[in-house]
Parts: structure tokens; sequence; C-alpha cells
């Protein structure tokens, strides 16, 4: 059984920066890209970052250059750095491993797997 632990949400004040974790069990981690969405109050579950299961990375455009994804095989867990945040960051953040790849990797669709999120706040 596949589960997916989200943690390190919490309330930033814009600028500041908040690291979340996803650990995973019950799949070989390793052998699949991971990858971070978040969905804010009245929006659709947007992509946020991906990686490889050889680390090469992707993120949307709104996040380029504030936000590190990472992962650690031997611990089974994935990372998000998250700096210089904004209002706009403020989201349920959750992982998700891409276990059977369908189509596109920044579509939620091709996820089968989440886990209950972090909450992320960022206001002043």
């Amino acid at each position: 059984q596949v589960q997916l632990a989200e943690s390190g949400g919490g309330l930033a004040q814009p600028g500041e920066s908040l690291r979340l974790s996803c650990a995973a069990s019950g799949l070989t981690f390793s052998s699949y890209m991971m990858a971070w969405f978040r969905q804010a109050p009245g929006k659709e579950r947007e992509f946020v970052a991906s990686i490889t299961r050889l680390g090469t990375t992707y993120y949307t455009d709104s996040v380029k250059g504030r936000f590190t994804i990472s992962r650690d095989n031997a611990k089974k867990t994935m990372y998000l750095q998250m700096n210089s945040l904004k209002p706009e960051d403020t989201a349920v953040y959750c992982c998700a491993p891409r276990v059977y790849p369908r189509s596109n990797y920044y579509s939620s669709s091709e996820y089968d797997y989440w886990g209950q999120g972090t909450q992320v706040t960022v206001s002043a």
C-alpha cells in the first residue's frame, strides 16, 4: 500500500523560507519520478515541481529560481525548499509518485497516489 506523508508546512511571511518533506512507503521510491503539486482555495490543483529518479528537475515558471526540489532515495524522502515565498504560494502542497506514466508529467491526472498534503500560508 502506497503511503505518502507530507510535512513542513506552516505560516511564513513574504520573503521567508520553508522546507517541505514527503516521506514515502509501500513503493520502490527510487524507481519513480516524484512531484509536488499545490491547490489553493477555489483553484484547481497545479503542478509545482518534479524530479526524475536520476535527479532531473522540472519547475513551473512561477517558482523557478525560488523553489528547489530534491530527493534522498535511501531515505525514501523528497523535499521542496521554498525561498522568497510570496502570498500567491499559499496552498495545500501534496506529493505524488508517477507510477504509471501515461501522458504529461505536469498533469495531475498522471498521478494515482496522493498524500494528505501540508498547508503553506504566506501572509504578513
